[in-house]
């Protein structure tokens, strides 16, 4: 038995208190030695009779940890007759920071604790919870390198950092109202406002107004449900569903909170989680769906808030526009924000790295984010090093290195030069982190995006190898690297064709994915003129006279309509599209759910809410074979089909969840006979449009009545969040 050994754990190390935790148990445990960060691992030396169980208690890690690997080696150095924490040095870069984490039980009981030290202050953490990487400048962790460097600690902060039985032990955000980052309620035009701030913004939420919240990642925009409506026309989204903070009875009263949604609710990343109304037609002014997206606190300063406000529901959106980075900057926040919000809560702790929040539906990630960002797997992607750089819309970033993948946060839309800006910073600073020097960067087929030219650009700064994939492939790469059948049903992506494709299915192993079968290529007249206003959509899909006279009912001149009919006769300014989210959108049109989309899937959405209530029959499917012999699922056939039912006076809510259903069995009926044709067992499925409940659902009942394994991915958006892993998964396997 051993009773001595120099250990080396690597992994997600740094930020979690693990040299505390490894000095607790060597106060447990008798053990003499030090404890030393090096980058991304520690270093323990160690000796004692009790060796072998100390060994154990620490290769377990601390709650907030992630261990990858222990190895023990003979016993290195002199030691002492105690044991002792060292200071940090440069080493290893192969963990990572962890992610920004809700406030802990232990730090929420301080915070109200009558005349406790840290009673009502807001920027309450210890080892266990708080922000991490959102004030990180470079590792290892230590106070120095983050942003809370600014605030030297008191003599009782230092006396509690020192302190081996305190759980604030090394803990480097420790602050207090004596030495830490304050608060300052301001009105728009930055005027301070007397009082005590929380109180102060608690009252004037309750009274109605619109307050800008400094928060750990960025700057947020609350308000009560009553001045919902004014919020929404302020920021011109008068159409847009927005999340709401609220306390867990709360959410419980007005959503359905299912066992692995109340989890993942109440877990360390706090994430918003689209949950079911319990009354579809309640919260009319927040969400026109029947679904709600429910946080709840996960700050000191939410807790405070809450504490103070006589409402127990906060609606809490991001200050920014749809697609841009999240605001950070007080000075920026008082610049744009003046004319949607009356009041700015703000404090003085900088953001090094934004962060927005996460998004989370029936158990899938929507918004990869705070709480679940930086994502770090490991995966065997051979000896490079790999830059991802994502798609244009909802676009992220991954590093592979070393055996494992960092996934950024969400970054935005990529068509703006701001949000490219941010996707520059955030590639920069991951890889400043991971110590990445690239072999190889791969981008999106798309020759425009303008991710694809900051691709180029990183190449020829660094001589890496550049790799272009096309984004359903990506999709699928990102799903499994097994061999499979993969279905990829989304908005948007550039196909080997030119054309737009969306509605997909691919047959082989990653990087080796063939395109077996697809939805109709069908005309989208004007382009993406035809994604704003679905009209355009239907009748590219179905140019008839009676849908002609559908659209002059609706309001459309004759020189309306007479540009469209031409533009579909002659193919000018017209686009072709398998795209799945575009078929959904005629629908929406069709059944007038929708008839412009004023915030990104909106005809999707309320489609799929109007679908909710309804009951789906089967429809006979018309299938055709195409270019290369792919199978092609008729989605003309399936909007005729619907238009009949319609002009019968056919429900519309039935009408749209049989339009769900019956695309669905399509799709899923041109997979299955191509795992048949080819002898493969499974099939993976991704995409966007595969967060739509009744359309997943039903792949995935006819997959598995066909007895093939059915595979989505949860821990990675279905979205185009996972574009960027996909990338890197499809760029590692190039080399195989």
């Amino acid at each position: 038995m051993r009773t001595s050994g120099t250990i080396i754990i690597r992994g997600i190390v740094q930020g979690v208190g693990f040299r505390p935790f490894v000095y607790a148990k060597a106060q447990e445990f008798g053990i003499t030695g030090t404890v030393k960060n090096l980058g991304s691992e520690v270093e323990i030396h160690a000796s004692g009779e009790r060796f072998e169980e100390f060994l154990d208690a620490v290769s377990r890690g601390t709650p907030l940890s992630q261990i990858d690997s222990v190895d023990v080696q003979n016993l290195r150095g002199r030691q002492t007759g105690e044991f002792t924490i060292l200071e940090s040095n440069s080493g290893s870069l192969s963990g990572f920071i962890p992610t920004d984490v809700a406030i802990c039980d232990d730090c929420i009981a301080d915070i109200f604790e009558q005349g406790g030290r840290y009673e009502g202050y807001w920027a309450t953490s210890c080892v266990n919870c708080g922000p991490r990487y959102s004030i990180i400048n470079t590792i290892p962790y230590d106070r120095e390198r983050t942003s809370m460097a600014e605030f030297p600690v008191c003599p009782a902060c230092e006396g509690e950092y020192t302190d081996p039985s305190c759980r604030r032990h090394h803990a480097q955000t420790i602050a207090c109202t004596a030495c830490g980052p304050g608060l300052a309620l301001l009105r728009a035009d930055g005027t301070p406002v007397a009082g005590d701030p929380v109180r102060e913004a608690a009252a004037l939420l309750d009274a109605g107004s619109n307050v800008a919240i400094h928060g750990i990642g960025g700057f947020h925009i609350a308000c009560t449900e009553e001045a919902a409506g004014v919020l929404k026309r302020r920021l011109g989204r008068t159409e847009q569903p927005l999340a709401v903070m609220a306390t867990p009875e709360e959410v419980e009263r007005i959503a359905i909170v299912r066992g692995e949604e109340r989890r993942i609710l109440h877990s360390r990343a706090r994430p918003i989680v689209v949950l079911e109304k319990r009354d579809p037609a309640s919260h009319p002014g927040i969400s026109s769906l029947h679904t709600i997206g429910c946080m709840l606190p996960y700050t000191g300063l939410h807790h405070l808030l809450f504490a103070n406000l006589a409402h127990p529901l906060l609606v809490m959106t991001s200050a920014n526009l749809p697609g841009y980075p999240m605001i950070t900057d007080l000075g920026v926040a008082l610049e744009r924000l003046p004319g949607q919000v009356d009041y700015i809560l703000t404090h003085d702790r900088r953001i090094v790295n934004r962060c927005d929040d996460s998004v989370v539906r029936d158990g899938y990630i929507i918004r990869l984010s705070r709480g679940l960002a930086p994502k770090r797997e490991a995966i065997d992607l051979g000896k490079g090093c790999i830059l991802g750089v994502g798609p244009e819309l909802n676009a992220n970033i991954s590093i592979y290195k070393g055996g494992f993948c960092i996934t950024s946060p969400h970054v935005g839309n990529v068509r703006n030069p701001q949000t490219l800006a941010y996707l520059q910073e955030t590639a920069e600073r991951l890889g400043g982190l991971t110590g990445a020097r690239y072999d190889r960067i791969v981008h999106d087929l798309h020759p425009q995006f303008l991710s694809t030219r900051y691709a180029k650009e990183v190449a020829e700064a660094t001589g890496a190898q550049l790799l272009a994939v096309q984004h359903h492939r990506a999709h699928i790469a990102a799903a499994t690297r097994e061999e499979c059948v993969g279905i990829a049903i989304d908005g948007v992506g550039y196909g080997d064709d030119a054309t737009i494709w969306g509605g997909e299915v691919f047959a082989g192993r990653v990087p080796h994915l063939d395109r077996v079968a697809h939805l109709e290529v069908v005309p989208m007249p004007g382009g993406d003129l035809a994604t704003r206003f679905p009209e355009r959509m239907l009748y590219g899909i179905l140019p008839t006279p009676e849908v002609r006279d559908l659209l002059a009912s609706r309001g459309w001149s004759d020189i309306e309509l007479a540009v469209l009919v031409r533009q579909v006769e002659r193919g000018l300014n017209v686009a072709a599209t398998s795209s799945t989210g575009r078929v959904l959108d005629a629908a929406a049109a069709l059944l007038g759910i929708c008839r412009e989309r004023t915030y990104d899937g909106e005809p999707a959405m309320k489609l799929e809410t109007t679908a909710h209530a309804g009951k789906p029959s089967a429809w006979d499917l018309e299938y055709q074979r195409g270019d290369g012999g792919c199978e092609v699922l008729s989605t003309r056939s399936l909007l005729a089909e619907a238009y009949r039912r319609s002009a019968a006076g056919e429900r519309a809510e039935d009408l749209a969840a049989s339009i769900q259903y019956n695309l669905a069995r399509g799709v899923a009926a041109m997979a299955v006979r191509a795992a048949e044709e080819r002898g493969i067992p499974r099939v993976a499925l991704s995409g966007g449009v595969a967060y739509n409940k009744a359309i997943r659902e039903t792949i995935r009942t006819e997959i598995r009545a066909a007895g093939l394994e059915f595979i989505m991915n949860k821990d990675y958006p279905l979205g185009d969040g996972c574009i960027s892993f996909g990338q890197v998964v499809y760029g590692g396997s190039t080399e195989e």
